[in-house]
This record gives C-alpha cells, structure tokens and sequence, in this order.
C-alpha cells in the first residue's frame, strides 16, 4: 500500500525524549536544595510530571494528546500539521496521564498512582493558591514513594535511578525505599509504647529530672536532637553522611554542611534505643539531617596540622 501524506518529527510537545530531558532538568534543580526545604518537594513534583509524560509518550507520543475538543491535537502528536487556525497543542492533565499509566505498565500500580496524583496535586495548591502546599512535610513522608515512582517510570522507558539522579541520590533513594517496605520494622511501635508505659508510670518529679539530664546530654553529645517517640524528652539520631559536604563563606567564617541519614536513636531519659533505618521509618524518624561545623576562615585555608573545628552546631533541622 501507499502512503502518499506522511508524518513529520514528533514535536517536541510529546516527544518522550524531550520531555525526559525536562524531567532530568527539573531533578538537577531539585538537588540543589536541602532534602527538608519546600523548594525540593516542588521541584521533585515537576520532575515527577514530566517524568511520567515521557513514560506516557514512550508507549505513543498520541496517548498525551487532548482529543476531549477535536483531532487535531492527535494529529500534531502523530507529526502532521494540522489546518485548524490559531491551532494550540493540547494534552490531557497529569491526573489521566497516571490513570493511563496504570493501564499500560504493569509494575505501575494503584499505590504509585496515588502517589503521583497527591504528589502533583499539592504542587498544584502550591503553585495555584495561597497555600503553602510543601512547607513543614517531612521528607520521610514522601521521598521512598517518590522514587519508588520514578524507579519504575525509569524502567520502563530503560533507564535507571542512577542515570536520572546520579549515583549518590540513587544509593539513598534505594535505602530509603527498602526501609519503607520492611513491615517487619513495625515492629519497634510495640517497643515504643512499652517505654511509654514505663515512663507514665515514674512520678512526675522523676520525669521532669530526667528530662532536664536528657536536654543536657543531647547537647554535649555528637547526632541531631530529636523528640523521643515514647516520652517526648530531646533525644539523638546519628547516621552516616549521604552527601559531599557543603561550604560557604559568611563573615569570614567558613560555614560547612552535610547530609546525613539516620540509623541510631537513643534518648537516655526512657532509655529507648532504635537501631536501623527501616525501624526508624516506621516511627517517622527516618528524615535526613544536616550536620554543621563553622571553621574561622583563615584557620580553615592554613596547613592541616595548625588549625581545628570549633562549636559543632546540632540544632540543624
């Protein structure tokens, strides 16, 4: 048979690898903030779209195409162009692409459809309201879903969490989404409510002393303070960094910061102690934090053997 009127390129409207490159633009943003700052959740609901689209369009650059008015957005998917004046490219909403996703890829399932609705629908609020969708949501509430979404995305489209994040973000991304499936880490709950138990018991003057002790300790000991889960004292996480460290001058003081995530916990006025990402996922202390040391500017550029470290600062969110 001949084909006498033939398509030209897929614009890049609803072409899988334009919109993979936007995704990966919007992602390098994203890194460019703290795992715990608003402007990271946003930038990540962005990629998240964008992502999803090129997933979409890899299947067919048509199923993008709003048909809901005419056909003419269907056929500029297709490579043609179309007659219609003041013609303008329409594509269905984030929300459908996700419905049409979970139709077409079998590993993307009802819980990252979801996820990817409530995700981009709060970047919405953010950026379509007063709301101020993103401030004060822990990353611990979101980042395992996140890449759990993106890691099947990627997969289907042959890449991976290491080509779309790099190898650093990609080694947290894997812990984090293993923590979030261990059920068995449910477990430490029971723990928690057994020190409660205990605690409530202790008359309130025994409380309020070993509260104080705790404030003092958490304040001489290395690791980001925290709320105990069981008796609300300070309490202390410590980890392992997960990031290069971060300098910057100010006032002639060398400001260095780094991202850790936790795998301890201890508060010393329950004596509760947690051991393990997955078991503090499951009582919501699993968030990244940032370590920060100040350095005197001078001393931090001279010979390595004739300067130190001053006033480790903890209080980092």
């Amino acid at each position: 048979m001949k084909q006498t009127v033939k398509p030209g390129a897929t614009p890049p409207t609803c072409d899988p690898e334009a919109l993979y490159m936007k995704a990966e633009r919007y992602i390098q943003h994203m890194s460019a903030f703290n795992s715990d700052e608003w402007e990271y959740a946003l930038w990540s609901s962005l990629a998240l779209e964008f992502l999803a689209r090129a997933a979409l369009a890899n299947v067919s650059p048509a199923l993008l195409a709003d048909t809901d008015r005419n056909w003419s957005s269907l056929y500029h998917a297709l490579g043609f162009t179309p007659v219609e004046e003041k013609f303008s490219p329409k594509s269905i909403t984030i929300t459908e692409v996700f419905r049409r996703l979970l139709a077409i890829v079998p590993e993307f399932t009802k819980e990252h459809e979801s996820f990817g609705i409530i995700h981009t629908g709060m970047r919405n609020a953010e950026l379509h309201s007063g709301e101020l969708a993103f401030d004060g949501v822990k990353g611990s509430t979101w980042q395992p879903r996140f890449y759990q979404c993106c890691q099947v995305l990627l997969a289907s489209i042959g890449a991976t969490l290491a080509d779309f994040v790099g190898d650093d973000e990609a080694r947290v991304a894997k812990q984090l989404i293993e923590a979030a499936a261990d059920d068995g880490a449910k477990a430490v709950k029971g723990e928690v409510d057994a020190h409660k138990k205990v605690w409530e018991a202790k008359a309130k003057d025994e409380r309020e002393s070993l509260r104080a002790q705790a404030e003092v300790w958490a304040s001489r000991h290395n690791g980001h303070r925290v709320a105990c889960p069981s008796c609300a004292s300070t309490a202390l996480v410590a980890g392992e960094p997960v990031a290069p460290p971060n300098q910057k001058l100010e006032e002639g003081e060398i400001i260095e910061t780094q991202e850790y995530l936790p795998n301890q916990f201890e508060c010393i006025a329950c004596r509760l102690k947690i051991s393990g990402l997955s078991r503090l996922a499951a009582i919501g202390l699993s968030d990244r934090y940032k370590k920060t040391q100040i350095y005197d500017a001078a001393e931090y550029y001279a010979p390595e053997d004739s300067w130190s470290a001053y006033e480790e600062d903890n209080n980092e969110p």
